[in-house]
């Protein structure tokens, strides 16, 4: 890419990972993957948003990755890894599914956590073969179901069609994003972070949101805009703790509480009050915590060090 992807120094800064492999996706698609950590240490699976990469779970991977075999991969178009055409939640159902079997031995569980299109990823994938015998327990961050248009705050206005159309036009836009200057900072805090978002952690998601091509950032976005998960929440049988910004424009806490109403086991709703949508950046020791909680809480001690061939 042209731009810088990430920050180099700081926090949120990605390290370097221990490994990386490529797995490959039911349709033959071939999907970025980073292991870190120690390779008998539990395991922690990390699923980004729309427009992100797995940079944006830098401060997550470096606290973890200290007793923990962290595993973070690109989706479709993000990252490293390449576009494809098929842009469905099917598909992202198919790629983690694809990582959870590349990476993860016969019969290893792992905790899962994902952010926005991430949590949206697992939402899809919660029947399938290989998340129902690969998943311990699930960390949803700032996602939602369905009607993430009409329930979108990101502008000003009465809720209605209007503030539907115009939202959807806004975050479907072809536009390109160009470089990151002060009025883009300001543009994406508002639409995404909360008020009070310190300036490193800003300047983190708007390389990473930035480097995002516009074409692969159109193409997912019509796919959130018809976003229909609901019959879905119910096939996620596996612990589930939900933690959602306050200030959240994007995904709003009402999606939380109606994700949490029709979970079969959920452990909790955290509303962050002044948070906004980049929970894992603006608050990365409560998102760590969570996840370290649940992998402490739900995942049996490894015994082996699991057979992982990388993919040719």
């Amino acid at each position: 890419m042209s731009r810088l992807a990430h920050v180099t120094s700081g926090p949120y800064a990605p390290p370097a990972a221990v490994r990386e492999l490529s797995a490959r996706s039911a349709d033959g698609a071939r999907l970025h993957v980073e292991v870190h950590g120690p390779e008998r240490a539990p395991a922690v699976v990390l699923a980004h948003g729309w427009t992100c990469s797995t940079a944006f779970w830098a401060a997550q991977i470096r606290e973890l990755a200290a007793d923990h075999r962290v595993i973070a991969y690109d989706q479709r178009g993000h990252g490293r890894t390449p576009a494809s055409p098929a842009c469905s939640t099917d598909a992202l159902a198919d790629d983690l599914e694809a990582v959870l079997t590349a990476t993860l031995a016969p019969g290893e569980q792992a905790v899962v956590a994902g952010h926005s299109m991430g949590g949206m990823t697992v939402m899809a994938a919660a029947g399938r073969p290989a998340f129902r015998a690969h998943v311990a327990a699930v960390l949803l961050c700032s996602t939602g179901s369905s009607r993430l248009v009409a329930e979108s705050t990101v502008l000003p206005l009465r809720p209605g069609r209007l503030r539907s159309r115009l939202t959807g036009r806004v975050l479907g836009s072809r536009a390109p994003l160009g470089p990151v200057t002060p009025l883009a900072r300001r543009i994406l805090r508002y639409a995404t972070m909360g008020p009070a978002s310190a300036p490193d952690m800003v300047e983190a998601c708007a390389r990473i949101v930035h480097s995002c091509p516009r074409a692969v950032r159109h193409a997912w976005s019509r796919v959130l805009d018809g976003l229909d998960l609901d019959h879905e929440i119910a096939e996620l049988r596996v612990p589930v703790e939900i933690v959602v910004g306050g200030a959240d424009r994007l995904t709003p806490p009402v999606h939380a509480r109606s994700i949490a109403a029709a979970l079969p086991n959920c452990l909790g709703v955290t509303e962050l009050p002044g948070v906004g949508h980049m929970t894992p950046v603006e608050a990365p020791d409560l998102v760590t915590g969570r996840i370290r909680a649940l992998a402490a809480a739900r995942i049996p001690a490894v015994s082996a060090v699991p057979a992982v061939e990388e993919s040719a």
